[in-house]
């Protein structure tokens, strides 16, 4: 089966923008950067604080696509390694109770992004479906560095860094899904 050009079709909402390099290198900034910003939005709990990251991740992810999504999370991660003070709370650095959800924004943003790429983000269901993807990734491979840093088992881990955050987590999902296809209806006009 032939694939349609993105002239044609666009495969996310950021194909609509014109441009192709600077327009990219442009969402990629703006995605990391946007997810740093949400990083700020904190309600401390220990050991992992409630933040804005999760939404942040997953609309990026399916506003991307999936090459610039991954690329945005990359500089996301490797900025905040480096120094840039836009980790949860303006942590910065590697390692952590945390850092494996931040390991995890990178592959979510991949599967969000693949997914939006095959229309996971034009109706609610499949944006539901698209986001609980998203969200069970960003837990896989937070959990077990949760687990090996904290020295916690799998039962205190997901009391701890699972179960606290299902019903922020539901809400940002609902979120979205109103969000991203009404931003393709708008998209059609």
């Amino acid at each position: 089966m032939a694939h349609a050009s993105p002239a044609a079709r666009p495969a996310v909402l950021s194909d609509l923008i014109p441009g192709a390099r600077v327009r990219d290198a442009a969402l990629v900034v703006g995605g990391a950067a946007l997810t740093g910003l949400a990083a700020q939005l904190t309600v401390p709990m220990w050991p992992v604080p409630v933040t804005g990251q999760t939404l942040a991740v997953v609309l990026v992810g399916a506003a991307l696509g999936m090459n610039r999504a991954v690329l945005s999370m990359a500089l996301y991660l490797l900025a905040g390694v480096a120094g840039v003070p836009w980790f949860a709370e303006g942590a910065s650095g590697f390692g952590g109770p945390t850092f494996g959800y931040v390991v995890g924004f990178v592959a979510a943003a991949a599967i969000v992004g693949r997914l939006a790429e095959r229309g996971g983000d034009r109706t609610a269901a499949r944006t539901v479906g698209t986001m609980v993807l998203g969200n069970l990734t960003i837990y896989a491979f937070g959990l077990p560095v949760l687990m090996a840093t904290l020295g916690l088992g799998l039962g205190e881990a997901l009391a701890a860094g699972v179960v606290p955050f299902l019903v922020g987590d539901a809400v940002k999902i609902a979120f979205a899904a109103g969000l991203l296809p009404a931003a393709w209806r708008l998209a059609r006009r």
